[in-house]
């Protein structure tokens, strides 16, 4: 039955909401596909639940193209699950925890690797049982610290999870690709550009990892991209290009230099220039060692102090940080900190207080581009005072590698060498070859051909289905309001009746009864005493691809077809636009 404006629970909005912040919330809103309850949760209103709908019917007619089934898990799960593979503690603050009213402790699902796996544990023993796939599309929760940008990042959210099962390696490659393929066409079907990139893991653990971003300025995630080999990566998971180690005989010992008042790189630089300047070349930022400390704070409350030498051309990124420490949090190491390890003087930090062997003991990591036989300035842990000709691997050693320093456009691509470049995306899919991490957590075993208990392969696979709804509202827009993709559009068609007389309101209900007869679903704007002026803008906010506008041409025969997506317009018989819509909307 055809929706009409005179009783659809809508409201439109002239003016954009406080907190909107880009285009996809302003416009939802404004439009009346969501409205908000609460920092990060929604109410999704009927026309955006027609959205919602329809990127489900998309994702769950793509996972069951593939094999497989879907189930659907409580969102309100037990405690116990979660710390037999030790995340209750890891997930910390970021998840909603409840208790019952004995006092039993409960979690809002996150997500919910653990079910699927004590699931499968409990109604699979065999080898014939796999491989497996199953999913669900599902309400999660997650306690966002600062949720913004609408549906985009909230604390509620939709999401389809599903999980491969496999008996070896092999087979999680094949349900890995299986997954993988599927999601380029759902992604394709959504309608907005997209890319795939290398990704970490993160907290999910696991090994193989790619995410699908959708390319958007207001992305939250940078992605770093080469146009001669196609390698992409997200930049949490950019691998820098390692120098082959120097050979570092012959080079002049270190020594240490009275610098005062050089607290920063560029003091430091200034006077490297003016007292003990190059032969070669003027000393620059990226000669020399910078030592930067900051405090992980791990989720059972242990606070650990790290530090990262890196170029001093270079700052540390803190969202690759983030990545490469999870499922600690990153604090800055604040003056408090430099009070109770007094070992650490500020702006002078070197080598030689930092890593197992130094005087501090703090763990100590390097930014891969700090190859052996490398030469730095760094730090001497004395005030005023650094060390020159300091060599990698001859002078100082670190307790291991990260990736942690900002990646710049322009870097070399790890592949070919080439200038990458960096855009910005929006998470909408993640794929994962899990490996055993949950499975042998909770003792999930099956016989396998020689009757010997194997522990089984995951695989895990993610899609932020409310997110698509801002995602595909961000690519498809323009200064007058939404236009959705055509399988996205909450109806087919929108049909506007204008003006006073009867006539116009009558042909406007007959023209929606025969598009229904052919399947068509529509929208018909029946409101009296509203103006033409705001039906039309209100039409053009909506977004249904196809306007169908009834008004003073119905006198002379003819009706107007609006392409909301081009802005075409054209006239059309009365007897020959049912004929007429159904063969475009059915044709694009």
């Amino acid at each position: 039955m055809a929706l009409h404006m005179s009783s659809l629970f809508l409201r439109t909005l002239r003016e954009d909401p406080a907190d909107a912040e880009v285009p996809s919330h302003r416009l939802l809103v404004r439009a009346g596909y969501v409205r908000r309850v609460s920092p990060g949760v929604y109410t999704w209103l009927p026309l955006g639940l027609r959205v919602l709908r329809n990127v489900e019917r998309i994702v769950r007619e793509e996972m069951d193209a593939i094999g497989a089934q879907e189930l659907l898990f409580p969102a309100l799960l037990p405690k116990e699950p979660f710390e037999a593979t030790g995340r209750w503690t890891e997930y910390g603050d970021n998840i909603f925890r409840v208790q019952d009213r004995k006092g039993a402790d409960h979690l809002l699902g996150p997500t919910h690797e653990e079910m699927f796996t004590l699931a499968v544990k409990d109604l699979f023993s065999s080898y014939k049982d796999l491989p497996l796939s199953i999913y669900q599309i599902q309400t999660k929760f997650r306690d966002e610290a600062r949720p913004r940008a609408g549906v985009l990042r909230g604390r509620e959210f939709v999401m389809k999870d599903s999980y491969s099962f496999d008996v070896d390696e092999a087979g999680l490659d094949k349900s890995y690709q299986l997954h993988r393929d599927a999601y380029v066409r759902i992604f394709d079907r959504l309608g907005f550009h997209y890319v795939i990139v290398e990704a970490m893991a993160g907290a999910m653990g696991g090994s193989k990892s790619e995410e699908f971003l959708a390319t958007a300025e207001v992305g939250e995630d940078t992605y770093v991209r080469c146009t001669s080999c196609g390698y992409a990566a997200n930049v949490e998971a950019v691998r820098v290009p390692t120098p082959s180690p120097v050979a570092f005989d012959g080079l002049p010992a270190a020594h240490v230099e009275d610098t005062p008042a050089t607290p920063t790189i560029e003091t430091l630089v200034d006077h490297l220039n003016t007292h003990f300047p190059r032969e070669d070349r003027p000393w620059v930022a990226g000669d020399t060692l910078k030592n930067v400390v900051v405090m992980l704070v791990h989720p059972d409350g242990r606070r650990e102090p790290l530090a990262i030498g890196l170029p001093g051309d270079r700052e540390v990124d803190e969202k690759r940080l983030g990545a490469q420490v999870e499922p600690a949090e990153v604090e800055a190491f604040d003056e408090k900190a430099f009070a109770e390890h007094p070992g650490l003087v500020k702006g002078y930090i070197g080598p030689g207080a930092l890593g197992t062997e130094g005087t501090t003991g703090i763990r100590y990591l390097l930014d891969p581009r700090v190859a052996e036989g490398t030469r730095w300035v760094t730090g001497a842990n004395e005030p005023g005072r650094h060390v020159v000709d300091l060599v990698a691997g001859r002078d100082f050693t670190a307790d291991g590698t990260i990736e942690a320093a900002e990646v710049r456009v322009g870097d070399q691509c790890p592949n070919c060498e080439h200038p990458l470049e960096t855009a910005r995306g929006i998470e909408m899919g993640h794929v994962f070859q899990l490996g055993t991490k949950y499975a042998e957590a909770l003792d999930l075993k099956v016989l396998d051909q020689n009757g010997k208990l194997v522990t089984v392969v995951m695989g895990s696979y993610g899609v932020g289905v409310s997110r698509a709804v801002a995602c595909v509202a961000e690519g498809n827009h323009d200064e007058l309001g939404l236009i959705w993709p055509r399988e996205l559009s909450p109806v087919d068609v929108h049909i506007v009746a204008t003006g006073k007389d009867e006539p116009v309101f009558v042909a406007a209900e007959e023209i929606a009864r025969n598009l229904e007869a052919q399947g068509l679903s529509v929208l018909v704007d029946d409101r009296k005493g509203v103006s033409p002026g705001v039906k039309f803008k209100d039409s053009e906010l909506i977004g249904v691809p196809t306007i169908v506008v009834v008004g003073r041409g119905l006198a002379s025969g003819v009706v107007e077809v609006k392409d909301r997506r081009s802005g075409a317009r054209r006239e059309v018989a009365v007897g020959e636009v049912v004929d007429a819509v159904v063969a475009e909307v059915r044709g694009s």
